[in-house]
């Protein structure tokens, strides 16, 4: 039962860091695309020009998220699979002190000590390397990170977040461009700073707030350097 609940528990963390990955990237494909094509609003009015450089934007920034995303979760599985392999080389060179670790481990987590040795010792013939991975090193063998998953989550989620600025700048009339474009990234910010909130057991009020003011910063400093850009070279 035990080595259910933990592994319920390795799921559940693993899903809840997916899904914070994905707001970010949201969140981050949003403000990044939003300051493009402000920017380049500001300095001219051609919506193939907008098109072009917020395509540019959006398909620059999936390929650095996954990219991104990519190595670094390579990284956390190949030190997983480090110590994975180092656990598996002290099991098989020390059985007897590893279960002695391991009871030692379930005695301080508040067990008596024959308990303790009887729940080690049952672990252990059960399936010691994950018994020893999920105290020690709060690994499941079975849940390793994926890091193309993790890069194709993170692409996707910032091409859709870089949707919302890129459609809200492209399809009004001139004259509405930027006012549509900075209530739907406000929108779009307040959802996920929302969303991140809720995830980390937090109240939104901060979030949200952080969340719009940083977009709408980025999108006056871009627009007011397109603007510059435009009077200094038009």
């Amino acid at each position: 039962m035990s080595g259910q609940v933990g592994q319920a528990r390795s799921e559940l963390s693993a899903r809840l860091n997916w899904l914070r990955a994905a707001v970010l990237g949201a969140n981050d494909g949003v403000v990044s695309t939003a300051g493009i094509v402000t920017g380049v609003a500001g300095a001219a009015e051609s919506r193939t020009v907008l098109l072009a450089a917020g395509v540019a934007g959006l398909l620059a920034g999936a390929m650095s998220m996954a990219a991104g995303e990519y190595v670094s979760v390579s990284t956390q599985r190949d030190t997983e699979r480090a110590a994975l392999a180092k656990e598996r080389r002290e099991l098989a060179d020390d059985p007897e002190g590893e279960l002695d670790e391991l009871t030692d481990y379930y005695r301080d987590s508040g067990l008596t000590d024959g308990l303790a040795r009887e729940v080690a010792v049952a672990f252990t013939a059960r399936d010691a390397l994950a018994a020893h991975a999920q105290s020690e090193l709060g690994i499941d063998p079975q849940v390793l990170t994926n890091p193309w998953q993790a890069a194709l989550a993170s692409a996707a989620a910032f091409t859709l977040g870089a949707l919302v600025p890129l459609l809200a700048v492209l399809l009004p009339p001139e004259s509405w461009r930027l006012a549509v474009t900075a209530a739907a990234v406000v929108a779009a910010l307040t959802l996920s700073g929302w969303v991140s909130a809720r995830l980390g057991g937090a109240g939104p009020g901060r979030a949200v707030l952080r969340n719009v003011v940083g977009g709408l910063l980025a999108m006056a400093v871009t627009y007011s350097g397109g603007v510059l850009l435009e009077r200094f070279t038009g």
